[in-house]
């Protein structure tokens, strides 16, 4: 098994060293990780994963026991496999010899975070099925979640179809023909925010 801490980007940098980046308070400010795509996802997907363990550990202990360890593990395998480049997915444009493609991994990264801006729903993995190299062929996306406790399943679930579908309708040309969202396992709800 890989241990996240030594995956190295394309760009040459370790998640470690992202992640002490972030951890600095992305001070002093660093161009070859701000100015990089993949450094960029990862500082993104290490924020998130924080800020569920902080909600995580400010829930109240009685009410439910913490997401396994292997839920982590798993959401941690899937941020590892977004910062991959993967297929090169074509979007089209007016002057025929241009040519122009996002990456597989920059769509999961925006299927992750249009996914964990649902209320109550963290991402735990996507899958991208279908020949995205060829423009117009069917895709469909199978995505995974927790969702906290107390949550209505369907509605989230629903929430999360629709934020995946809005966000790649808006920022990429694929065919989406289907979202599936499998709600794989329950985290305690968010602490109470502070009214002031």
């Amino acid at each position: 098994m890989m241990d996240a801490d030594h995956v190295t980007l394309d760009c040459g940098k370790t998640i470690e060293e992202v992640s002490e980046y972030l951890e600095s308070g992305r001070s002093p400010y660093d161009p070859e990780i701000e100015t990089c795509p993949e450094c960029l996802n990862a500082l993104d997907a290490l924020t998130r994963a924080g800020r569920l363990s902080r909600e995580l550990i400010a829930a109240d202990a009685a009410d439910l026991p913490e997401p396994s360890e292997s839920w982590f593990h798993g959401v941690m395998t899937a941020v590892r496999a977004e910062l991959r480049a993967g297929r090169s997915i074509p979007l089209s444009h007016p002057d025929p010899a241009v040519s122009i493609t996002v990456t597989e991994g920059a769509v999961q990264a925006l299927i992750r975070a249009s996914g964990d801006a649902v209320d109550g729903v963290f991402i735990g993995h996507s899958k991208i099925v279908g020949d995205v190299e060829v423009p117009a062929a069917p895709i469909s996306i199978d995505v995974t979640a927790s969702v906290a406790w107390g949550e209505p399943l369907p509605s989230a679930a629903g929430a999360v179809r629709r934020a995946v579908t809005d966000a790649l309708a808006q920022h990429t040309e694929l065919n989406i023909v289907a979202v599936d969202v499998t709600v794989e396992d329950l985290h305690r709800p968010y602490p109470p925010k502070d009214p002031a």
